[in-house]
């Protein structure tokens, strides 16, 4: 029977920095039960045996979850499940747990009829031959059994605490959060007003089929709501995420879009001023003007493949400080909060980012975890 099954799997699906398909077409129950088997066997062949488990806010989520959960047990390792969380708040609990592993069951920014799996083993997002490694293991049968166990956990209020003990606003700051009925609806706003800002909310109720606009904050068109609201309210800044509040998109109080790029032109700034020498990467997509803003600076620039994955492994190979995408994905390696709170006080800052800009400095840290 799991033979049959296993001959039905779509290679298409295994991508190079993540899984992804349209449920019930290329990613149905039974695949993402093998996907799971094959990731728990694979943290098995590296002694461990625990993984987080978590997913956004698609209306597939529920029963690909129990099915992912299924699957990993069935290796013989054990699932700490975390809920309907943000992916940056799964990787946050890879990060804390003793066995830093976590599979996230998430469609990103896509439409709402995709869903797939990012993950983490030992620390380190699956790319590229990884992946392939988790085809190749459920078309040739190498899997494990067992029988794991599975525990619920809800890590959200630790993730809130533990960010919000490390940030001090300099003021209250007047916030338009958009979650585009994303998962992040039920976390950006209570961590913004635990810091003591004002929030108001724009499609903050969490709907898998996103019926406002689409989940892509990369995409101007989908920030025409929260530029809107951003003036509307006489807001200091508004935040866009996408469906699984990995990517952020900006608007300034003026309602101006500020570009990924740019951002991490800040970023850069900002940790060059502390660490000289320190290695930036970003990907293909960006300003050329980074590398001379990089090196201006000190830095040593780095251009790198698009790709979440592909990014944090080049960070970890080159031991770089800080990258970024054009996508809005950004990632630190090391004291990011200390570094923004930093750039937040100098005494410079408005001359270089005018009109509140730099607000994003501090705000962006709070979602973004390598």
């Amino acid at each position: 029977m799991l033979a049959d099954r296993t001959q039905e799997i779509t290679q298409s699906i295994f991508r190079t920095y993540d899984i992804r398909g349209i449920v019930d077409k290329t990613l149905r129950e039974e695949d993402v039960y093998l996907i799971g088997k094959a990731i728990g066997s694979v943290v098995r062949d590296r002694g461990d045996s625990q993984i987080a488990v978590g997913r956004d806010g698609r209306t597939s989520g529920p029963r690909l979850v129990h099915a992912l959960c299924k699957g990993i047990l069935s290796s013989g390792c054990n699932v700490v499940d975390i809920g309907m969380v943000p992916t940056p708040v799964l990787y946050y609990a890879a990060h804390v747990f003793k066995e830093k592993s976590g599979v996230m069951l998430t469609g990103s920014h896509n439409p709402s009829d995709y869903n797939g799996l990012k993950t983490v083993i030992q620390g380190v997002t699956l790319s590229e031959e990884d992946i392939q490694d988790l085809y190749q293991r459920i078309i040739t049968g190498r899997l494990r059994d067992g029988a794991g166990t599975l525990t619920r956990m809800n890590i959200t209020d630790l993730y809130i605490s533990a960010a919000a003990a490390n940030i001090k606003m300099a003021r209250p700051l007047k916030i338009v959060v958009d979650a585009g009925n994303g998962v992040t609806g039920q976390i950006a706003p209570q961590l913004f007003r635990a810091l003591g800002c004002e929030v108001h909310e724009i499609f903050c109720e969490i709907d898998g089929e996103f019926p406002n606009h689409h989940p892509d904050p990369s995409q101007p068109e989908n920030l025409e709501d929260l530029i809107h609201a951003v003036r509307e309210q006489k807001a200091d800044i508004g935040f866009a995420f996408d469906g699984d509040g990995d990517r952020l998109g900006v608007v300034t109080s003026q309602g101006e879009i500020i570009w990924s790029d740019r951002l991490l032109m800040l970023f850069a700034r900002t940790l060059l001023s502390e660490r000289p020498q320190a290695k930036i990467i970003f990907d293909v997509k960006c300003t050329n003007h980074l590398t001379s803003m990089i090196r201006e600076h000190g830095g040593e620039p780095i251009m790198w493949k698009t790709g979440h994955s592909l990014i944090k492994a080049k960070m970890a190979e080159i031991h770089a400080e800080l990258a970024g995408e054009m996508s809005g994905h950004f990632f630190f390696k090391t004291a990011g909060l200390v570094l923004m709170m930093r750039f937040m006080l100098a005494s410079d800052c408005w001359k270089f980012f005018r009109n509140n800009k730099w607000i994003v400095m501090h705000c962006l840290q709070l979602f973004l975890i390598v």
